[in-house]
């Protein structure tokens, strides 16, 4: 072997090692998590224990596919804690309508907030973080000003069911996290649609060439992610049994990117990784609770989320240079 070849071969077999970092060292960390807990952790395989970690990341997930999808476009959705504020806000009051009216208001809600992004993208042609940024401080000012800044207790035992009920002993809120997991990779990998969003995240102005309806997708794209975080908040809010517009989707934009960027879905758009983002979620909830049952606080938690998503990063941009 030459001198130039044994030079290259550490480069070759680090950039193994990042891609396949990236690709499979999210479910890694999540079994060693697991066999972590099982060891160390008192009462961590309780049945009460494992149901209450599922049902604290569900809305998690939900938000972090909706996220997954606009970042596969190469944008950014930062009002989906605010679209979450808003959806809780609106829903008590509605209830008097019957539960179904305030669950179409709240979902609305994030219709609209989607639309209004998408539009100031894809046709305003202000980019993602500006127009989004702006919605994640006038959508948390709504829904404070709608609530009169007040949390509100909800008695309706409908939604309450949505947030402690089960069917066939898994939790409702869990069992919609995982159908709308299923639906979004099918969404991605089976239709039109999705292979038009892979393709434009990847070269928008090549798809644009190429006749592409790229305003359209991306306008569908913000839509849904406002969708999907409206019915985070619903869930978080039948989870809670109260709505606080002041404290639920409370930095949950953070959580649902580091969720997507940890599951392997590149900053740069271009891939979307369902099921990596559903583990990166449940990476996020297993270390927070990890911390915190072994009795450190919860900022701890935060300081090693950003040391995870720096590290996802950087194993994402190593992998792209080479």
């Amino acid at each position: 072997m030459t001198a130039a070849g044994l030079a290259s071969r550490p480069r070759l077999d680090r950039g193994r090692v990042m891609a396949w970092s990236q690709n499979y060292g999210v479910y890694v960390s999540v079994v060693a998590l697991l066999l972590f807990n099982i060891v160390f952790t008192a009462n961590f395989l309780t049945v009460g224990n494992l149901r209450t970690q599922l049902v604290q990341v569900a809305p998690i997930v939900v938000v972090a596919l909706g996220m997954a999808l606009v970042i596969g476009t190469e944008g950014i959705d930062l009002s989906v804690g605010a679209v979450m504020a808003l959806a809780a806000a609106l829903i008590p009051l509605y209830l008097g309508y019957g539960l179904v009216a305030a669950l179409l208001v709240a979902l609305g809600a994030g219709v609209a907030a989607g639309l209004c992004s998408g539009l100031l993208v894809a046709r305003v042609g202000i980019q993602p973080i500006v127009a989004t940024l702006a919605l994640l401080v006038a959508g948390r000012g709504l829904a404070l000003v709608i609530a009169d800044g007040r949390l509100k207790q909800i008695q309706n035992p409908d939604l309450l069911y949505l947030g402690s009920g089960d069917v066939l002993g898994i939790p409702v809120s869990v069992l919609v996290a995982g159908v709308l997991a299923v639906a979004t990779g099918l969404l991605v990998r089976r239709t039109t649609f999705g292979r038009r969003l892979v393709a434009i995240g990847g070269n928008r102005p090549a798809s644009e060439l190429s006749g592409l309806p790229v305003r359209r997708v991306l306008i569908i794209v913000y839509v849904l992610c406002g969708v999907f975080a409206a019915l985070a908040g619903i869930l978080a809010t039948a989870r809670l049994g109260a709505s606080d517009p002041a404290d639920i989707g409370m930095l949950m934009e953070l959580s649902a990117i580091t969720a997507v960027v940890v599951g392997g879905t590149p900053l740069t758009g271009g891939k979307v990784r369902v099921a990596g983002t559903v583990a990166g979620a449940l990476l996020m909830q297993l270390v927070r609770a990890t911390l915190i049952k072994h009795n450190l606080p919860d900022s701890t938690a935060q300081m090693v989320q950003a040391a995870i998503i720096v590290a996802a990063v950087y194993a994402a941009r190593e992998r792209s240079s080479r």
